[in-house]
This record gives C-alpha cells, structure tokens and sequence, in this order.
C-alpha cells in the first residue's frame, strides 16, 4: 500500500506508478488538492509559472488545461526543449501532473465563446494525443469540456472506452465535467447523472469528476453525496471541481464549498484556473486546504522542499 499522499515528498512521488497513485490519493481520506493552472497566459508572478505557484501555496496535484501537446507551452519555465516542458514541470515542483484533453465533437459551433476556449488539435481527446501526453510525463489525463466547446458525457464515455484499451494501465483517466460546457440539456443536475457515473467507470475511469456542490444550480450537497456513494461502491476516486470562477469568490465562500466537498466524501478537491485568468487566487487554495487538512498538513505541503 503506497504512503498517504499528504505525508509523501518528491522521493516517493518519484517513485510512484499508477497504482501507487491511485493508492495514495485514496488512503490520503479527502485531503487530496488538486489546483488546475494555465501555462499559455501570462503568469500571475512573472517568471514563475502559475503551476509552480499552485504548488507554493499546497496543492498536491498540478493539472493543466488548455495544454496542447502539439504545441506545448508552459510560460515562466526556464528555456527547455517543448517536449521536456513537462518533465522541467515536475522537476521543479515534485508533484503529480495531469492536463485536460476535450471530447469535442466534430462541426460543434460555440456561438460567442471566449477566444481563450476555443479548441486545437492538441487538446482534443484523440488516442494519440493521449498517447503524446503519457511520452511527455504526464501522469492523469481528465476528459472533461472547457466552456462552451460542446462535450457531452456521451462522448466523455466513447472516449475512455479509446484510452482505457491502449493506455490504461500506464496512464490515469480522469472523467466528468465541472459545468454545461456549452451542452443546454447536460445543465445543472443533468451536468452528469449516477447512470452517467456509472457509464464512466465501465469505460474505464479511474477517477469520477463531479462539480463541487454550491457551484452548479441545482448541484447540492447531498446530490453530490450520491455520486460519490456510487463512485466508491465501485471503488472509484471522484473529484469534486470549482470550475465557475469560484475559485475567485471570497474565502468565506471557499470554506463552506470545502467543507460541503469534504462532507460529500470526496477524495481530492479540486480548484479551477480562474481567480485571475491562469489559476485559483494564492490565498484560497490555502483557506480551501485549512478546512479540510488543518494547518499542520497545509504548512508541511507548502514547506517541504522539493529535494527530499
């Protein structure tokens, strides 16, 4: 049985394959941050990549979205080669790295979507960009849908189908969506159902992602305590997500989302990209990890160094 993830240092996670992840998350009882950062906008401190201060301000978990394994881009990284980005990544934080991939559908027209949002090839959640991914380090892929690129869970479950049969064993699949994604009739409850749970971890999921109630109209806490119950039966990790901008409310906001989060049963909390545009504002991500680990965890992540 691998170590409490919130116990673990870079060492062990070095160590770490799927299993061991998956192990450790679970063991680690709720207490699991993951904070989803964006490389290609200017970073919050400059020369810092927004990932690397996600990681500052304690989240075990470092998950990229608009990533484009075509075209990688990670700004504040030092000068390296495009396809080491994400090795450089992890070398300097020491934690787990995921990046986002959307089951876009082909001919889907998103009618005055954010310029930032909108799909490349190399964020679809095709086999072979996948497959880019696990080659350049990358240790959990989420299948999931940025604001209105048009994912539905249909396509969510066509797709872990793909990857769980090629690349299953070496990498983690993620699955679920944090808001509508453009989809009218997936809204609110409908964001994603037990049959649609259900349907993910037969694919194939590793991990259920659900938005964290408060968060979703219609997305109440004991909704969510649902999910998760069926997620579990299956022994299944779920995540709950702040994917509304949330992630930027105030921190007394934070702490009553935390706590619903941690009262749902969920193994790893999730926090969005969109305090400012590229990740969580700094100082939730710590008033999120005070209420469901306390200061002591919360300062030892923050404080441990990299090189033990």
């Amino acid at each position: 049985m691998a170590k409490r993830m919130l116990e673990c240092v870079t060492s062990d996670f070095q160590r770490f394959h799927k299993k061991d992840w998956l192990e450790s998350i679970g063991a680690s009882e709720g207490r699991v941050i993951a904070c989803e950062t964006i490389g290609m906008v200017m970073p919050m401190l400059g020369n810092i990549t927004n990932a690397e201060f996600a990681a500052s301000m304690g989240a075990d978990i470092l998950l990229l979205n608009i990533f484009d394994v075509n075209e990688p881009v990670i700004y504040g990284l030092p000068k390296v080669e495009p396809s080491e980005c994400i090795r450089e990544l992890k070398r300097l934080t020491g934690r787990m790295v995921g990046i986002n991939l959307e089951p876009v559908e082909d001919g889907f027209v998103a009618e005055g979507q954010d310029e930032v949002w909108k799909i490349s090839e190399g964020r679809k959640a095709t086999l072979e960009n996948a497959r880019k991914a696990l080659e350049m380090g990358v240790d959990m892929v989420l299948l999931t849908g940025n604001p209105g690129n048009g994912v539905k869970n249909q396509a969510i479950t066509d797709t872990l189908r793909k990857l769980k049969a090629e690349l299953g064993d070496q990498l983690i699949l993620a699955a679920g969506k944090m808001h509508a994604s453009g989809i009218l009739s997936e809204g609110g409850e409908n964001i994603i159902t037990k049959r649609d749970v259900e349907e993910f971890i037969q694919a194939g999921a590793d991990i259920v992602l659900f938005p964290a109630p408060g968060t979703v109209p219609g997305i109440t806490m004991e909704y969510v305590r649902s999910l998760v119950e069926t997620a579990h039966s299956r022994n299944v990790l779920t995540m709950t997500s702040i994917g509304t901008s949330q992630e930027g409310a105030d921190e007394n906001t934070i702490r009553q989302i935390a706590l619903m989060c941690k009262m749902a049963g969920t193994d790893i909390h999730h926090l969005g990209d969109s305090g400012y545009t590229g990740m969580a504002l700094p100082e939730n991500i710590i008033a999120y990890s005070k209420v469901i680990r306390g200061v002591r965890h919360t300062y030892r992540r923050m404080a441990a160094s990299i090189n033990r």
